[in-house]
């Protein structure tokens, strides 16, 4: 095989690994999974981030960008993000619910999918590829990283009990409103148009100092779990002012309409009265 083709290969290989991990993540949940297993699994899925994240770089590194591995690496995410964490989370908290458990943890998976069948339509219409400087929709690996913290911090915390019915309800909550915000219209940045200015960077040292001690003092996964909100949020928070300035241009452009009627009809009246001059 040439080096060039063995240059195709490597990105692929990134992504098939991602795929192992979320497959050996699904295994440690099958059957009576004890806490241990479970969190042996969070930790598999955050493997599989890991792996995700670096086939695509390794592409671009090496110029092997190409369909297949786009359509690949979606497959990839429909295993370790997807169906890995919903199966997780079914396991770890919602498999008293019986069916209604097992709907919520599949809604996950099937939001998942969604997210990842309209990422590859709009990446193919789009000239960027999929690379503009904004994510339509929360990514299906994010929402994975939110519910395999939690269960990694849970884990960290109570050193391995089962989880308490008391949270369950939070639970069902934070799995329903991922599910949504990924099939959602809901702008997320990529952050690949960040252009840091002194204070900025001084600011994002902090948070990333802040994070380090915590992290140190408590568990990375604490870390994580703060890290995954505060993009949620920020997020949510940028929408909702996107939707409040077109609400407010809507109204300007509203109001500014029977001006320019009220502009019209004047300018039609001197019009006429200029035209009845001439006639006389």
């Amino acid at each position: 095989m040439s080096p060039r083709k063995l240059m195709f290969v490597l990105p692929n290989l990134f992504t098939v690994t991602s795929i192992l991990c979320g497959f050996y993540a699904l295994t440690l949940c099958a059957g009576e999974a004890a806490p241990a297993q479970l969190n042996q699994a969070a930790l598999a899925i955050l493997f599989a981030m890991f792996f995700d994240g670096c086939d695509g770089r390794v592409a671009r590194l090496t110029r092997t960008q190409s369909d297949f591995g786009m359509q690949l690496d979606s497959l990839a995410d429909v295993v370790s993000f997807g169906a890995a964490p919903g199966l997780l989370v079914y396991k770890w908290a919602l498999e008293p619910l019986g069916f209604v458990g097992l709907l919520i943890a599949f809604s996950f998976t099937a939001c998942g999918a969604l997210r990842l069948a309209r990422f590859n339509v709009l990446a193919m219409r789009s000239p960027q590829g999929g690379g503009g400087n904004f994510f339509v929709g929360l990514p299906i690996p994010l929402a994975a990283s939110v519910l395999v913290s939690m269960i990694i911090a849970h884990y960290a915390a109570t050193g391995g009990e089962p989880l308490d019915g008391s949270a369950r309800g939070p639970v069902v909550v934070a799995t329903l409103a991922l599910s949504l915000l990924m099939v959602s219209t809901v702008r997320y940045r990529t952050f690949k148009d960040l252009r840091l200015s002194p204070r900025s960077a001084l600011v994002l040292a902090l948070v990333l100092a802040s994070g380090v001690v915590i992290g140190t003092r408590f568990h990375p996964a604490y870390v994580l779990v703060a890290y995954s909100f505060a993009y949620l949020g920020f997020g949510l928070l940028e929408s909702a002012f996107l939707v409040r300035h077109r609400l407010v241009a809507r109204k300007a452009g509203r109001g500014a309409a029977p001006a320019m009627v009220l502009m019209d009809e004047a300018e039609e009246d001197e019009d006429d009265e200029d035209d009845g001059q001439r006639m006389a």
